[in-house]
């Protein structure tokens, strides 16, 4: 009997401090921490990694290399114009999820579109060509991309764990990642040349 008290008892001490308040850790700052703090804004309250990033852009001569690739003239004989971009800016302006999800991710952004300068000159010959394919061969080609995936997944043994990891990697990549974006860049390219 006595051993069911305590047990008892002890079960009401422990659910007891389950519900007690647990005291706040207060972060503590020394100088040299404080003093390595950067800030985020310049004097004029403009952004510093936005401000870098486009001082970046400007050097590395981007918009003279779009210029030089012909992906404007190309996207204008596909009929795409800024005209034709005013129904996803109204799309956007409808649905202010989609900014507030901009807005939010922003933070996360901001470190990789150095990257993306970095690597967009070398990418605006496939840009140049990717707008010569027609929305109808996007489609196909996520239709071929499932049945790579599904004939990987037959054809490929099950039999050891580096198998199934390329099962998985190939499931992953031909039979949802390339027909995604093959789908959304059919609907983009058919909404833009309309």
């Amino acid at each position: 009997m006595v051993k069911i008290t305590g047990f008892v008892a002890a079960l009401l001490a422990t659910s007891a401090s389950a519900f007690a308040p647990t005291p706040v850790a207060r972060p503590f700052v020394t100088k040299v921490a404080a003093s390595s703090i950067v800030p985020e804004v310049d004097n004029n309250g403009n952004n510093i990694k936005v401000k870098d990033l486009l001082v970046k852009i400007e050097e590395s001569g981007l918009l003279t290399e779009v210029a030089r690739s012909g992906l404007l003239s190309k996207a204008q004989d596909a009929g795409i114009s800024l005209t034709k971009l005013e129904p996803l800016i109204d799309l956007a302006a409808s649905n202010p999820e989609i900014l507030i999800l901009v807005e939010a991710s922003g933070p996360e952004l901001l470190p990789v579109l150095p990257k993306v300068v970095e690597i967009a000159p070398g990418a605006l010959p496939l840009a140049v060509a990717a707008l010569g394919i027609s929305p109808g061969l996007l489609n196909a080609g996520a239709f071929l991309s499932v049945a790579a995936a599904a004939g990987a997944v037959v054809v490929i043994p099950d039999d050891t764990i580096a198998n199934v990891a390329i099962q998985t990697l190939a499931v992953a990549t031909l039979g949802a990642a390339v027909p995604a974006a093959s789908i959304i860049g059919a609907k983009i390219l058919t909404t833009l040349t309309k």
